[in-house]
């Protein structure tokens, strides 16, 4: 072989190393980036041409694919999509997806690793791949029922209901909604998504999860949490006085409206939780001390995000530097923010006994044929202890008592209102409450049009009742 044969030989052999190399990089190491990219349009065409699963609530289907004239598949929202659509979401060729079509797109397109069998058995029989179903915690009729209480009255806001003993959601309603179908249908898109975005109310957002705001008084069951643990009884002695003067400071903090809880002087924890005394919460968690606020919160779940195949916010107390920041969070106020799930949860976590669930929004995902695939097994997170969430619930059945609650009902609640932005800005309302194995919680913003007067008893509770009322809760 001459010289220049041998030249040519070499350089083709560390051609082919390199090409084998490159294949072995890109196959072995970038295929997930690469089969994943935006711009792969193989990958948008193998999804269209695949039957996506099933999402439906109470034996309701909520989306469906179905089949176009190119023999591509499309989604479309058959039962009532603005209620449901903060937590379905949408898939749409153009803006992507969001909500459960997003948190559980690999078992809806069949693709995710559970579903290794029943993709093989696929492979063996020669059926067609298929995504799997997923079917939903929530009760169609509660849900319409608290996203109607929402959106008859013009309200921004949330509700969200659990059951107590398993962490079920039965309800999550936002409002101002959206109509997904408007978001997937190329004739409708572009302007959808414009009116979505622009508007201030922020609609795509799910107010019951991804926004986290001062919950008010609400708070109160926690700050009460902190001192029960510490010594404090429902008939402990609290001040019952008008004003109080933060420690270290010249500010001062009063009650609702100015006045004196129980004619002034002390009255007992009870009292001031049943008449939500500003001044004797502050003089409890000035006592109590900043760790123990923080110690209660932890174990209510604030702070803490969930798996619910949506996306969700933590909330959070903020920074507590002294003792004035400490009588200001216990109320509820400064940094302490809330989301409208973890109001739920706080709920939820008192009526069951101090056992705090995990909440859960998926049940089951099942096959084509229905067959069930996996199944969503109740789990606890922490919680309190029994003898404190019997406190607590006597105390709050004593609040709804003073809140002129539902005539006959054995309803345990607290309500707040909860001040924030400029002086002169409308208050958030809000109302957590139990009966029978049902917790709700409701947020309704900038006082749902009462203006600088709002209360979470005059706005907030009457849904909450009706929830409740929807669900069986109430006798």
């Amino acid at each position: 072989m001459n010289k220049s044969i041998r030249i040519t030989s070499l350089f083709a052999l560390v051609l082919i190393v390199i090409l084998l190399a490159n294949l072995t990089w890109i196959q072995g190491f970038r295929e997930d980036e690469l089969a994943q990219n935006p711009l792969n349009s193989r990958n948008f065409l193998e999804a269209k041409s695949t039957p996506r699963g099933q999402i439906s609530a109470g034996g309701q289907i909520l989306a469906e694919s179905y089949q176009d004239d190119n023999g591509y598949y499309q989604r479309q929202y058959v039962t009532s999509p603005q209620a449901f659509g903060p937590v379905q979401g949408y898939l749409s060729d153009i803006y992507g997806a969001a909500g459960l079509e997003l948190g559980y797109n690999s078992v809806l397109n069949g693709t995710d690793s559970s579903l290794f069998t029943s993709q093989w058995l696929d492979v063996l029989t020669g059926a067609p791949t298929r995504g799997a179903n997923i079917e939903l915690t929530l009760d169609p009729d509660l849900q319409q029922t608290a996203y109607n209480q929402l959106s008859n009255n013009g309200y921004e806001g949330a509700v969200v209901a659990l059951r107590p003993s398993t962490g079920e959601v039965l309800a999550m309603a936002s409002s101002p909604s959206f109509n997904p179908n408007a978001i997937v249908d190329p004739a409708t898109a572009e302007n959808a998504w414009a009116e979505y975005t622009s508007d201030p109310q922020s609609p795509l957002l799910n107010h019951a999860t991804q926004e986290s705001l001062p919950p008010g008084s609400i708070f109160k069951i926690i700050t009460t949490a902190a001192g029960l643990e510490n010594g404090y009884s429902a008939d402990s002695s609290v001040t019952a006085e008008a004003a109080v003067t933060l420690p270290g400071t010249n500010t001062t903090l009063t009650n609702y409206a100015g006045q004196s809880c129980d004619g002034g002087g002390t009255t007992t924890l009870q009292t001031a939780f049943a008449l939500s005394c500003n001044t004797a919460f502050v003089e409890m968690s000035v006592d109590v001390g900043a760790d123990a606020l923080r110690d209660a919160a932890e174990d209510f779940g604030v702070g803490e995000t969930y798996d619910l195949g949506i996306p969700n916010v933590p909330g959070g107390l903020g920074e507590i530097p002294d003792d004035a920041a400490l009588g200001q969070s216990s109320i509820g106020q400064r940094d302490v923010e809330m989301t409208v799930l973890q109001a739920a949860v706080m709920a939820a976590t008192v009526s069951n006994g101090g056992v705090r669930m995990e909440p859960y929004l998926v049940s089951r995902v099942t096959g084509q044929d229905l067959s069930e695939l996996s199944t969503h097994d109740p789990d606890s997170a922490g919680g309190i202890e029994p003898e404190i969430a019997e406190q607590l619930t006597a105390l709050m059945k004593a609040s709804e008592r003073n809140t002129a609650g539902y005539t006959g009902a054995d309803i345990a609640s607290k309500t707040g209102t909860a001040e924030h932005g400029p002086e002169g800005t409308p208050p958030h309302t809000w109302y957590v409450a139990f009966a029978g194995d049902v917790a709700v919680a409701v947020l309704v913003k900038n006082g749902g049009g009462m203006g600088t007067g709002a209360t979470g008893g005059a706005v907030a509770a009457p849904i909450g009742r009706a929830v409740l009322q929807a669900a069986g809760g109430l006798n």
